[in-house]
Formats: structure tokens, C-alpha cells, sequence
């Protein structure tokens, strides 16, 4: 298999396995190919493998067993579920046995006031895109979800926008952008009049809110997120991993 230049082969071959274990090729559990084989396919070194194998394993995705090879994790759909854009949603609703659907409240455009426009780096005043989304667990309502972007990032007119996509396909479909990493805090709260409606909760329970500010791989703010989420229903876990 040949790699082109536009990022380091390492990066390449490490997204070219993430995809293969993200999409069943190499089964949770299963045994992986051998430093050789990989080497082989990939036209890289062994040292250069050994690198992208070793990243791997310290995200939790691989066990290397000295003398047996390498496997895929056999929770692997689990670490797939919590790593990367912050907690995917629809696959936590997975994980946790329910059939996942998103229903599109809102997309409009809103002034960005001043704690948007300083995480967001603009001023305020300055124009945003916002989304709200409603996830449902089978058929019922477990997580609200609203997200702003800055107008200036769009590439397509708002309409165009689908509202069932993830926040990461959001932003790379419709503003040419890949969310590097995000940045959450956790609390909880007293449920608003709003989310009592939507996630039918009472008015005195609590439930957990997710604000999240998204970022580009140069530190650039992307997005930002504040996400109802009713743990009640869904079980939130966190992976972690050490070399």
C-alpha cells in the first residue's frame, strides 16, 4: 500500500489501523498481523511501525503479549466509544444497548455573547451558527445537545446543514475544519424549565451538563458545547490509558 506525503507516515499508518480496528477489520480480540506483514504492506520500517504500535497501546486500543503478538483490545468498541471528539453520542447510546436516533430542533444564527465570544476567540456580537439537537435512547429523550460555531467558518449556507451528524462531521463537512482535541468540564445542575420539557425531567433533579469547547490541531476554537445528559439512563465512562 502506498502512502503520499501530506502528513508523517507515521500518522498515516496509525489512522490507516485506527480505521481498520474502528471498522471491524481487525476484530475486538482478534490477533493483528505481524510487525513484518504491517512493515511489509505499508512500505515502512519496523521502527517506524514499532512507534505507531506503541501509540496504540497507550490509547488502549492494542495489547502486545511478548512472544504471542499483538491483539485488539476485546473493549475496543467501548475505548472507540469515549476517545477522540470528546464522548461520541450516538455510540455511548450504543454501548449501553439502546438504539440511537437525533432529532434537529434548531439551527439559527445568534450573536455570540461575551463567555462565547471568549472561548470562541471573536468579539461579542460577533455572528454564530447554533444547533439543538435532541438524542433519544430507543424512543426515549436522554441527552440535549447545543453546540455554536462562528459564522465565519461556514463554507455551505446554514440551511444546508444536517443536524443528525456528529459536531466533528458538522464542522468538517460544512467548515473545512478537524477537531483536534476537546476540553470538558463536568458539573451537575438543577434541571432548567427547557430541559424539563425536552428530557422530561423533573424540575428538582439533576442532571449532567457537558460544556465543551472544541479545538483545531493549531489551538484554534472551533466550537463550543453544552450538553444535557440524563445518567440516569446512560452510563458515562471515561477511558484512560499509561504507557
Amino acid at each position: 500500500m502506498s502512502l503520499i506525503q501530506t502528513k508523517s507516515i507515521a500518522d498515516q499508518v496509525e489512522e490507516l489501523l485506527r480505521g481498520r480496528i474502528r471498522d471491524g477489520t481487525y476484530a475486538p480480540g482478534s490477533r493483528m498481523p505481524s510487525e513484518s506483514e504491517l512493515s511489509d504492506e505499508f512500505g515502512v520500517s519496523r521502527a517506524t511501525l514499532r512507534t505507531v504500535l506503541a501509540k496504540l497501546a497507550v490509547n488502549g486500543l492494542i495489547l502486545r503479549k511478548q512472544g504471542d503478538g499483538t491483539y485488539v483490545n476485546i473493549k475496543v468498541r467501548e475505548i472507540n466509544a469515549h476517545q477522540g471528539y470528546l464522548w461520541e453520542f450516538v455510540r455511548i447510546i450504543e454501548t449501553n444497548g439502546y438504539k440511537p436516533t437525533i432529532r434537529s430542533l434548531a439551527i439559527e444564527k445568534k450573536v455570540a455573547s461575551e463567555e462565547q465570544a471568549n472561548a470562541l476567540a471573536i468579539e461579542p456580537g460577533d455572528e454564530l451558527i447554533s444547533l439543538t439537537r435532541l438524542f433519544y435512547a430507543d424512543e426515549r429523550p436522554v441527552i440535549l445537545a447545543r453546540n455554536v460555531i462562528p459564522t465565519t467558518f461556514l463554507r455551505e449556507a446554514a440551511e444546508h446543514i444536517d443536524g443528525q451528524l456528529h459536531i466533528s462531521e458538522i464542522l468538517k463537512r460544512y467548515c473545512h475544519q478537524n477537531i483536534a482535541f476537546a476540553i470538558t468540564e463536568i458539573r451537575s445542575v438543577l434541571v432548567e424549565e427547557r430541559v424539563h420539557q425536552l428530557l422530561a425531567k423533573e424540575l428538582d433533579q439533576a442532571v449532567l451538563v457537558l460544556k465543551v469547547a472544541f479545538y483545531s490541531n493549531q489551538n484554534l476554537p472551533l466550537a463550543l458545547g453544552v450538553n444535557y445528559f440524563d445518567d440516569k439512563v446512560l452510563r458515562l465512562s471515561l477511558v484512560q490509558a499509561w504507557s
